[in-house]
């Protein structure tokens, strides 16, 4: 299978990086991690829930640490329990309505990012698991291409089985609960699919920008969409063509890959909330 994709892109690609198979594989890795990124971020950015998956990214370090400490070889297993948990007490907090939800997740995410330091520097130093701060998509294997393909596809199901919940709780959890919705429920569902994408990505995006390349196709395309359909296509359109652009804009300039991705779906957010500006005062 994956021989057929190489096949593929050297044939319909004309660049020389395409040579070396680690830039084919951070170039599919790209490919299916974007638009997941884009279509889950514009419902970050309607629920102003940008600190919640920024606390998530955060939360990585101390999944990694209880995996250290545990003997867990395949740290994902650590990080995507340890994620999940933070995430759901997170959430339950918050239904408490004892403090601010701003509140609730920055200490949250101070204390989830502290404890991972602590505990790796405490268990062999903390230097050694200092590149999930900045991530390398580079380092993608074919096996893990292949489960970003799974998360895609079941992501896709899911919103496309529950987006109307998903908006109208977003929108007005009272009114979705007059209507017979779960709105609990479908809040926990939304946490998980935030987490377990954040979790999975993390490695090859880094903590320090995985809440970036959430928010900011997602905040591009609130600026230029006029309904709710478009504001998902251009934000997964942003997110496809910073992640691509930035991707061999890295390669040609030797800089990190998630780093060149952010400042282009920075350039278009502040290209687009301009052109939004213009537009509305003419």
């Amino acid at each position: 299978m994956m021989s057929t994709v190489y096949y593929l892109i050297d044939t319909f690609l004309p660049f020389e990086w395409t040579e070396f198979s680690y830039m084919k594989n951070a170039l599919l890795a790209v490919l299916l991690i974007t638009p997941l990124f884009g279509l889950v971020g514009t419902m970050i950015v309607n629920n102003k829930m940008s600190f919640f998956s920024d606390a998530l990214g955060h939360s990585a370090l101390t999944g990694i640490a209880i995996g250290v400490l545990m003997g867990i070889d395949n740290y994902l297993i650590s990080m995507m329990g340890f994620a999940l948990l933070f995430a759901l007490c997170i959430s339950a907090v918050m239904d408490s309505g004892t403090s601010s939800a701003d509140t609730i997740i920055g200490v949250f995410s101070s204390t989830g990012l502290a404890l991972g330091i602590v505990l790796l520097s405490a268990s062999g130093g903390f230097a050694k698991y200092s590149g999930y701060l900045i991530g390398d998509i580079l380092t993608v294997q074919p096996e893990e291409i292949g489960m970003l393909a799974g998360i895609l596809v079941a992501v896709t199901v899911i919103w496309c089985l529950f987006f109307n919940r998903l908006l109208l709780t977003s929108i007005n959890a009272d009114l979705a609960a007059s209507k017979g919705i779960n709105t609990r429920f479908v809040e926990k569902l939304f946490v998980v699919i935030v987490a377990a994408i954040v979790t999975v990505s993390i490695k090859w995006v880094g903590v320090l920008i995985i809440n970036s390349l959430l928010v900011l196709p997602a905040a591009s395309a609130r600026n230029l969409a006029k309904g709710m359909r478009s504001y998902h296509l251009i934000a997964i359109a942003i997110s496809l063509f910073s992640g691509v652009s930035g991707l061999i804009v890295s390669y040609y300039t030797g800089t990190a890959a998630g780093g060149t991705i952010v400042l282009i779906a920075a350039v278009i957010f502040f290209f687009s909330y301009f052109l939004n500006r213009a537009r509305a005062n003419n």
